[in-house]
């Protein structure tokens, strides 16, 4: 990925153009043009490459699109920086819908599925996300293989396993953080947690970097700088600013879910550690969005879709910092992210049904079973070979280890697992007593 190309100012461009740039405003096709490109809003570095109506000249026309932006802009002053940020039709129109989900219909929905579902899922949507924010910053593993690692609570074996299971135990914690206000030592401590035994120092675990090395570029070309963070000199204060901006609702409104945007801009901005920045402005994000009612979040992996887009979410920071600081880049690509979680959710709500729907449908035909036992039965006849043990029903369903016993005991005893010893432990494995699903 290469810095996209700077635009020029455009006061330069009207100083210079200022008669020929204004009669395009007569002009019908370039004005659409125009309003098609801040709908979508095109960066300079993609304009430049657009065939453009009438042959016109991209900056001519850069000049207009930006001149209309700037009417719309309004302006977030933070340290010595102002960020600009334009709310497009778009951001409200998502901004809606989350709201209306977190309000009732995808509520309603949710709790048509029984308790121990909602658990199952809540657990599954930290895996991903922790699997995805680790794998974002260079985790080499399978999704499977990291799905095993902590639903079986194995040890790690790498730097890549250390990663995740920390990702998972601080999405874990940040669940039982929403009645805090975010301070600077919160921040070490969510640093702190996710960082652990991943770093090449141990020292800066949970401390603010201490020297202005780190600059975000392209790794395997030193030349191609991305991003020069503040000097560490600054990290104290202007961490000290973010938790007041985090904190202080009583200013001019901004959109939590915008804001929560915002202050994953932030820590990436600031950089304030020497590594983890990334996943430590994630979880915040999360935290953020939680601790204002947003309980939606809890079923979405954002980490996930990001994974899918990984170079536009680089992308998204880099159009920001190489256009006057304008944030609407970056928020516009997480709304889009955040929507895609979204419906990824509503699909699995309504797969969840149907799948509960079987699972009762077995209560009935067994009778002597629960609809958690019912659900590890269905399970375990859609992989036959499987085997499953006590850890692993107790982390899928978020279950007490005696509770997850008693489960894979009763499912023997019925005579729909075979009970088998392997070492100094026993598995569980689907016996060859006939299940019908449907």
């Amino acid at each position: 990925m290469k810095v996209p190309q700077k635009p020029k100012d455009i006061n330069e461009i009207l100083k210079n153009k200022h008669p020929e740039i204004f009669r395009l405003l007569n002009n019908k096709e370039i004005m659409e043009f125009i309003a098609k490109c801040n709908k979508e809003y095109v960066h300079w570095d993609k304009l430049r490459y657009k065939q453009i109506p009438k042959n016109e000249s991209p900056e001519n026309v850069w000049a207009l699109i930006k001149l209309f932006r700037r009417n719309q802009y309004r302006a977030l002053k933070f340290g010595k920086w102002t960020f600009m940020i334009y709310l497009l039709d778009e951001f409200q129109k998502k901004l809606h819908i989350l709201d209306k989900g977190t309000a009732g219909r995808l509520g309603s929905n949710l709790d048509s599925i029984n308790f121990s579902g909602r658990e199952r899922y809540i657990i599954s949507s930290l895996m991903e996300e922790a699997i995805a924010s680790s794998q974002l910053e260079g985790a080499a593993t399978t999704r499977k293989v990291a799905k095993e690692l902590l639903r079986f609570k194995k040890k790690p074996n790498n730097y890549s396993e250390q990663m995740i299971v920390n990702g998972y135990q601080t999405m874990q914690k940040i669940i039982k953080m929403t009645e805090k206000k975010i301070t600077p030592e919160m921040i070490l401590e969510l640093h702190r947690s996710i960082t652990q035994d991943t770093l090449k120092d141990k020292k800066y675990e949970g401390k603010f970097r201490d020297n202005n090395e780190i600059v975000v570029g392209d790794p395997l070309d030193a030349e191609n700088i991305f991003h020069v963070p503040p000097d560490y000199s600054q990290i104290p204060s202007l961490i000290k600013e973010f938790c007041e901006f985090a904190n202080n609702d009583n200013e001019e409104f901004i959109h939590p879910i915008i804001k929560g945007i915002i202050l994953h801009f932030l820590i990436g901005y600031i950089h304030p550690f020497e590594d983890g920045n990334g996943r430590t402005a994630r979880a915040i994000f999360y935290w953020y969005v939680l601790t204002r009612g947003y309980w939606l979040f809890e079923f979405m992996s954002i980490s996930r879709i990001v994974l899918r887009s990984k170079v536009n979410y680089g992308l998204a920071y880099l159009y920001t910092e190489t256009d006057e600081n304008d944030l609407t880049y970056f928020i516009d690509y997480n709304l889009s992210c955040i929507e895609e979680a979204l419906h990824d959710m509503e699909e699995y709500i309504t797969r969840k049904q149907k799948e509960q729907a079987e699972a009762m449908r077995l209560i009935r035909a067994i009778k002597d079973i629960n609809l958690r036992q019912a659900e590890i039965l269905k399970d375990a006849v859609k992989d036959s070979d499987k085997n499953f043990v006590i850890a692993e029903i107790m982390n899928t369903y978020g279950i007490a280890y005696d509770t997850a016993r008693n489960d894979l005991l009763h499912l023997a005893k019925i005579g729909y697992f075979e009970k088998i010893k392997v070492q100094k432990k026993f598995i569980f494995k689907l016996s060859k007593k006939k299940i019908v699903l449907n």
